[in-house]
């Protein structure tokens, strides 16, 4: 039961974050004249303050001291810092610069890579409908990236960068609150640095507009780190696999706000790729939900035969020679219940 509510709540906090990365696009706008590269450092600066004022709250620092001692740990937290500031910098860059469109199509791709890696570093298998809807999506990537006449790099990027962030969050295993605390801490002594050097040379954009727009580069840190932490949460709690299902989502958004609000063009190409994507997700989807009632049926034949094995053999008081020769049977010959199909438990 506790591993099933880990599954439900690592998937309630999946949605919770591509739904707010789908509509983030509203928000880096509001920011110009602000470059991308000052946002980014306005980003990571905040988040470490929103992070330190929910470790308050918590009163979580045990953390800390066991980090400290672990250099593994340390060097992943440092590449996911590291992953984590390409894929922000240039995402805020594309949607400044009228690439939303674009910036979804990393999205749409970057499930793809988490599933790549999940089956090739983590040894996570894929049911035939499964490959079917993979190989579907990256005909979708395909006939969009020959819609745009040229190497999609900034999907490219945005694809490889977050699909190895979520790879090694998975291998820290820490809380989602904990470990974007420490990537942040690593991120800020450069990002104050980088800030200050903006202001000592007058470039810095902080203080434009009066307090409005430094309110907003201050909410940055609210913006990243809220669904970063739904995210660390849920990529400890769920497999790659399911996260690269729920990552269609926040591409979703980001396209329909490419099209419908930023009116960017989407030439018939594009439209049959974007077709395609929303087929290999229909089948995945309806793959998850034959596979859940397939493995909620197994789960329930499985207890049956357990309630029902210590009634069959379980030998009797009334009759004590029974007992006894029962007793003396060698193991090999005592009735068990089946022993579930290997090939049945690798169901998920």
């Amino acid at each position: 039961m506790k591993g099933k509510n880990e599954q439900r709540a690592g998937l309630l906090y999946g949605v919770g974050a591509y739904g707010m990365w789908g509509l983030v696009p509203l928000f880096w706008p509001l920011l110009r004249p602000s470059g991308a590269i000052e946002i980014l450092a306005h980003r990571m600066v905040w988040s470490l303050g929103v992070v330190a004022v929910a470790l308050l709250v918590v009163r979580r620092w045990a953390w800390i001291a066991e980090l400290a001692r672990d250099p593994r740990k340390l060097g992943l937290i440092s590449v996911a810092a590291a992953t984590i500031t390409v894929n922000w910098g240039l995402y805020i860059w594309a949607v400044n610069n009228g690439q939303v469109v674009e910036a979804s199509l990393g999205y749409f791709i970057n499930p793809l890579v988490t599933i790549a890696m999940g089956v090739l570093l983590l040894g996570e298998r894929l049911r035939p409908v499964q490959w079917v809807a993979v190989a579907t999506g990256l005909a979708a990537v395909l006939v969009l990236a020959i819609g745009y006449g040229r190497p999609p790099w900034i999907s490219l990027t945005l694809a490889f960068s977050f699909a190895t962030y979520g790879l090694v969050k998975k291998k820290v295993n820490m809380g989602g609150l904990e470990s974007l605390a420490a990537e942040t801490a690593v991120l800020f002594v450069p990002a104050l640095g980088f800030l200050l050097w903006l202001t000592a040379t007058g470039e810095s954009t902080f203080t434009y507009g009066g307090a409005g727009h430094g309110f907003l580069l201050a909410a940055t840190g609210i913006v990243t780190a809220v669904p970063l932490i739904c995210f660390g949460a849920a990529a400890i709690r769920v497999p790659l696999s399911t996260l690269g299902l729920l990552q269609y989502l926040a591409p979703v958004f980001q396209f329909g706000l490419g099209v419908l609000y930023f009116h960017e063009s989407m030439p018939p190409e594009r439209w049959a790729g974007f077709a395609l994507v929303w087929l290999a997700l229909s089948l995945l989807t309806w793959d998850a939900l034959r596979t859940a009632r397939r493995n909620r049926a197994l789960a329930a034949e499985l207890l049956a035969t357990a309630a029902a094995a210590p009634a069959s053999t379980t030998p009797t008081a009334a009759n004590p020679a029974t007992a006894t020769r029962t007793a003396k049977t060698p193991a090999s010959t005592t009735p068990t219940a089946a022993a579930p199909d290997p090939a049945q438990q690798k169901i998920t």
